[in-house]
């Protein structure tokens, strides 16, 4: 079968290619699934650029990709939740990565049925991205009429967000650039920030929560526009004394900016380092089959083109999902 790989580390024009590689088997607890769509994230891109390898070393060659939907076309023994022909999708685990391929092998406990009014390309773009606002939101504990301040609201995590947090009834802020204001703003949140010719820290202040999707100045900032006993909920931030065991990071503690700032507004701070989960992929298909959640999806590319596709992602302008169809 076909697979785009990570063959070395560097540029993506020249760490990326397509090569001809063998089919995965099922193991017992695990299916097999015909990939139809895998959506890109910049986890992706960093990897093959070698910015990651420390954290998440690669045995090279190394085929990319962590979002996908298709169709289940085997299954291993003790597999009972699906059946073949069942249409899925997953953010698969980190050691099961590859799903920019022909085929794909998951673990069953990670998989759950695609919603069933969207396509394929547009069910792929919401596995990572969804999960991620998801986790970090709750870890947050959003509830009605919280108010909210979700940094880049046109970004994949961003855009989900928004539509996650309405939903659950929360008052919504959000910061985006002048020419994504009105889509931005169609996806239901309370007041968009241009940040191109608005500050954000004097648009939005007394919040419940901030979700911090940026890091840098960004997370430490945030200890200034949220409530006394408020909450800032991070994926780019320092990671939490939780997360850093995720990581696997010995005797890790907060930086000392970090922790005044917490004690200072008794506030929590929460960091985020998404874990795949069927049950929250459950519930984002559910939102989807409801109309809570719409997949934002800016470019499909072909499974030939998917260099190109990592190439333009790597540029910071794409307004939504990046694709590669495979159908």
């Amino acid at each position: 079968m076909k697979a785009l790989q990570i063959i070395k580390y560097g540029e993506i024009k020249d760490s990326l290619t397509i090569s001809e590689v063998k089919k995965p088997s099922v193991m017992p607890n695990e299916i097999l699934v015909k990939v139809k769509a895998a959506s890109l994230n910049p986890i992706d891109y960093k990897m093959a650029q070698g910015h990651l390898k420390e954290m998440v070393p690669l045995k090279l060659p190394s085929t990319i990709g962590f979002d996908v939907s298709g169709v289940v076309v085997e299954k291993g023994a003790d597999v009972s939740n699906f059946e073949i022909d069942d249409e899925i999708y997953s953010r698969v685990p980190h050691e099961q990565m590859g799903t920019v391929a022909e085929f794909v092998t998951i673990n069953s406990d990670k998989v759950a049925k695609k919603p069933e009014n969207i396509s394929f390309e547009e069910a792929s773009g919401l596995p990572l991205t969804g999960l991620t606002a998801i986790q970090a939101l709750e870890k947050a504990g959003i509830k009605e009429d919280d108010r909210i301040l979700i940094h880049a609201g046109s970004g994949g995590v961003g855009s989900f967000a928004i539509q996650y947090a309405k939903a659950k009834g929360a008052i919504v802020y959000t910061t985006t650039s002048t020419k994504n204001v009105d889509w931005v703003k169609a996806l239901g949140a309370d007041r968009v920030i241009d940040y191109k010719t608005e500050d954000y820290k004097e648009v939005a202040n007394n919040l419940d929560i901030v979700f911090d999707t940026l890091g840098d100045d960004y997370t430490f900032d945030a200890f200034g526009i949220i409530k006394e006993d408020g909450k800032v909920t991070s994926i780019a931030g320092p990671p939490s004394e939780e997360t850093a065991k995720q990581m696997g990071i010995e005797g890790y503690q907060l930086p000392e900016q970090l922790e005044k700032l917490i004690k200072e507004k008794s506030a929590t701070y929460k960091h985020t380092w998404m874990q795949p989960n069927a049950a929250q992929l459950n519930e984002i298909k559910t939102m989807v089959e409801d109309g809570d959640i719409k997949p934002i999806v800016d470019l499909i590319y072909s499974f030939e083109d998917g260099v190109d596709a990592y190439e333009y992602l790597a540029t910071g302008r794409a307004e939504g999902k990046v694709i590669i169809s495979l159908s």
